[in-house]
């Protein structure tokens, strides 16, 4: 569990972090043209350098893209943590020479504003999902878990790449047809099934990273806000809370318990054990992509599989 003296620590190590890459971007920008031009030399002209803060964007835009993009996701290690993440001087590089970037913004990922403030260059395109979507700081960050905002990220991806390289856009249309229509189709066909078949079932949950999800899936969030939230941002939930969830375990008042694995600290495992103690099923997601190297969809198509499987032990259905 992290203190509040662990909090102020790690905000201090992320602020250096951010410094550093940020002081180093001051040092190459004298060669990043030569690098960027090097690095082009052997793609099309019109291939548009794309950096990610997070691969789970960044998988879906190399998607959209195709041959005509490039693209770097700085998060790309399931062991890494977003919230705490601190950027390194190639970090600081790769955003200088970006023509596009994607940051999920809602102080998520607030180091990648230092990187992109750092450099604002003027032909580059900076796309925040947290803007996009209209959710403002404080509210919930985890919008790649809303298939509505994943859908308005892939609409604006789409319509940024063909401003960039308009003489391509029928393939940049193409490209984002068959995602939606192709790629997607498990995962939109996930969705909608599990909402016909189980929307309103009352579930647990371990943090926020959740409640996107069991929106977009029709499932009715049962454990306090307060408590998602604390989980999240990795401060201590109240007693209260804790009680209130262990009361909804004892009384099976909800039918599935999710938790973020990549998170599970010592009241979420707790909880786990709990649950499946009185024969409550429990599913599993994570903060990033997993296994590293995993595509959006197949990480996501999975985690409804689980999803779905533990609906049909809980209920019948």
């Amino acid at each position: 569990m992290r203190t509040a003296g662990t909090l102020i620590s790690r905000s201090a190590r992320i602020a250096a972090g951010g410094v550093t890459a940020i002081a180093a971007l001051a040092a190459v920008s004298g060669c990043s043209t030569a690098s960027s031009a090097n690095a082009g030399s052997t793609k099309s002209s019109k291939t548009i350098k794309v950096v990610a803060a997070e691969n789970f964007w960044g998988s879906i835009a190399a998607q959209l893209g195709g041959d005509h993009v490039q693209v770097k996701s700085i998060i790309d290690n399931p062991n890494a943590d977003p919230h705490d993440y601190e950027p390194t001087a190639a970090d600081g590089r790769a955003v200088a020479t970006a023509q596009y970037t994607l940051v999920n913004g809602i102080g998520y990922d607030a180091w990648a504003d230092k990187l992109l403030s750092a450099n604002p260059g003027g032909g580059r395109t900076d796309l925040k999902v947290g803007d996009l979507v209209g959710i403002k700081p404080g509210g919930n960050p985890h919008r790649w878990y809303s298939p509505d905002n994943v859908h308005q990220v892939i609409e604006k991806i789409t319509a940024d790449y063909k401003k960039k390289d308009p003489a391509d856009a029928a393939y940049f249309d193409t490209r984002k047809k068959d995602f939606e229509t192709k790629t997607l189709a498990p995962y939109t066909k996930l969705i909608a099934d599990i909402k016909a078949t189980y929307a309103g079932t009352p579930i647990g949950a371990s943090e926020s990273i959740v409640s996107p999800l069991a929106e977009g899936l029709g499932l009715k969030m049962r454990t306090p806000e307060s408590f998602l939230d604390a989980i999240s941002e990795g401060t201590d939930p109240t007693a209260k809370d804790k009680q209130t969830i262990d009361q909804q375990i004892s009384g099976k008042q909800i039918k599935v318990y999710v938790y973020n694995s990549q998170n599970a600290t010592p009241d979420v495992q707790a909880q786990v054990k709990a649950a499946k103690a009185k024969g409550i099923p429990v599913a599993t997601v994570t903060e990033t992509l997993t296994p590293a190297g995993a595509s959006f969809q197949a990480w996501q198509v999975r985690q409804l599989q689980g999803i779905e499987k533990a609906l049909h032990q809980a209920t019948g259905k």
